[in-house]
């Protein structure tokens, strides 16, 4: 079992307040989050949703390359952009995987459905569904 963890510190009231958020691993720097920054993308600072998108990205992005390399079809290349939508007194209401990839032996079908598999299978989405909306649109390059 794998645990991963960041900590975030937060100053002030929700709408004029501001916080930072380190993860455990270092792996990033400290990023600045804010209220601002969920609702109208205040430069230089981050949100939530911004790093879920990050988290579904590179997850999904596993998971597809997993799919393709079990079909043996490995890829040379994939690129993978999540968009998470917040609605404030909503929340996050969706998550958009645009998916381009070049991979060697597999045509636009075989590269849908593995690119369709691996929106199910990966364990981000696994945590969304049922809450988020999830959707994949994936083109092959050639």
């Amino acid at each position: 079992m794998a645990t991963s963890s960041a900590t975030t510190v937060w100053e002030g009231g929700l709408e004029h307040g501001a916080g930072t958020t380190t993860p455990a691993s270092e792996a990033f720097a400290t990023v600045d989050v804010s209220w601002a920054s969920r609702t109208s993308r205040a430069a230089g600072k981050t949100s939530p949703e911004e790093l879920l998108a990050a988290a579904h990205a590179s997850c999904y992005c596993m998971a597809l390359a997993h799919e393709l390399g079990e079909a043996g079809t490995p890829p040379e290349r994939l690129e993978a952009t999540a968009r998470v939508e917040f609605v404030p007194d909503e929340g996050v209401t969706s998550s958009q995987i645009v998916v381009s990839g070049r991979v060697p032996g597999i045509d636009e079908h075989g590269f849908g459905a593995a690119a369709a598999a691996a929106g199910d299978g990966c364990p981000i989405s696994g945590a969304l569904k049922g809450n988020v909306e999830i959707t994949v649109e994936a083109t092959l390059e050639s």
